[in-house]
């Protein structure tokens, strides 16, 4: 059977292979727990979900707009003022079935085949995967642990070529927890004033869960807000993974090609969603920031449990749920049955021996390092991470 040649460019998100692999697991008896997904653990507040349910009393069913209903672009370009202090118009927004799907319709809408996107490492799985798919060739630039996980602006100086068509980052940044402030944007956006054919993708949906300040965008730099494009949702703030909604906001140009795209692919998200989004949007934040106090009190308590266990480095995250430790100090050591020589076989290893799922680094572009999650309870978390340091004291 033949099918497309599409499908050799691009690979399966790894997060969703280790969820998988850890289903299997749970199937066959195997009591697995879970640190490797992104999703809050939290229930989708009562005020959004009475929403929900009054959209559907009132029958809000019938197909909608390609780049959503009037007032949840309304909402947004109100939360984005209201929070971030930037000023968009319906027009300029586009609304649609997850943070991803933003993601995959501004790449689509700006990169031609062949062209250059800069994308600082570690980043989220599907960032360069992408980019392939849009026929795109990914630059990548390795940060680090010393630098904070965070681009320099002589490092983007030095990967901009005259192929270079976008830059693709997040702050706060998943895996890594990296959280640019005003001056490093700042930075970055005089290397962008001086190369005017740049588009940036800011990726923002971890915004609310910041655990060093207010939330900083690149668009407040207005030189280059046309030519920014950012990406929010509902997922990560507001705990509705399962509802798919994301959005972009953008010049009006950028909108529109991102509006014909997703035309012929989804149509308009999901109408009780997008009446769920308004009230989440423009509603009270409380029990948003309710969940980023308890994603405090367990960064806290999984840094305690890390620095128990030699052999791994791990900075401590600014922001999103997640950490990033380095553990290539274990890598040629074994157990005497399995030896770990990267960080997949890292992440495989501690599976099948404690049976706590992950992500390895070399998915998110940093061979050296493996993604934990907090999104999980703290009487998982002590487990799960007593389980990881009994194995690894196994490698010799």
């Amino acid at each position: 059977m033949q099918l497309s040649s599409l499908l050799e460019r691009f690979s399966e998100p790894e997060t969703l292979k280790m969820a998988k692999l850890g289903r299997e697991l749970r199937a066959q008896g195997v009591d697995v727990i879970d640190l490797s997904l992104g999703e809050p653990d939290f229930d989708t507040p009562s005020h959004i979900k009475e929403a929900a349910i009054k959209a559907i009393n009132d029958n809000w069913s019938h197909y909608t707009p390609v780049p959503g209903f009037l007032d949840v672009r309304e909402a947004a370009c109100t939360k984005l003022k209201r929070d971030n202090n930037l000023d968009y118009n319906p027009t300029e927004i586009v609304v649609s079935t997850g943070a991803k799907q933003s993601l995959a319709n501004a790449i689509l809408a700006l990169v031609d085949d062949g062209e250059e996107v800069i994308i600082p490492t570690p980043y989220w799985v599907t960032y360069s995967e992408l980019v392939k798919i849009a026929r795109g060739k990914v630059v990548e630039v390795r940060t680090s642990q010393a630098s904070g996980f965070k681009i320099t602006p002589q490092q983007l100086e030095a990967a901009i070529t005259p192929k270079t068509k976008v830059f693709l980052f997040s702050s706060p940044c998943n895996p890594s927890g990296a959280v640019y402030n005003k001056e490093e944007l700042k930075a970055l956006a005089e290397v962008f004033k001086k190369h005017p054919n740049i588009f940036i993708i800011s990726d923002e949906i971890y915004e609310f869960i910041n655990y060093v300040g207010a939330h900083e965008s690149i668009a407040q730099f207005e030189e280059l807000k046309e030519r920014i494009v950012i990406v929010n949702g509902l997922s990560k703030g507001f705990a509705m993974t399962g509802w798919r909604l994301g959005y972009t906001a953008s010049s009006a140009i950028i909108a529109k090609a991102m509006e014909k795209i997703q035309g012929q692919t989804t149509s308009g998200t999901c109408s009780i969603t997008q009446k769920a989004a308004v009230t989440a949007l423009t509603g009270d934040l409380a029990a948003t920031w309710d969940m980023t106090k308890e994603f405090t009190r367990r960064k806290k308590r999984v840094l305690e449990l890390v620095k128990e266990i030699p052999g791994i480095e791990c900075s401590e995250p600014d922001g999103a749920f997640y950490i990033f430790p380095d553990v290539s100090s274990f890598y040629g050591k074994s157990d005497g049955n399995v030896v770990v020589n990267n960080s997949a076989d890292f992440s495989m290893y501690i599976l099948n021996t404690a049976h706590v799922s992950s992500v390895m680094g070399a998915a998110f572009g940093e061979p050296d390092c493996v993604r934990f999650s907090f999104a999980n309870n703290i009487e998982n978390i002590e487990r799960g991470w007593a389980r990881i340091k009994d194995a690894l004291a196994k490698l010799k």
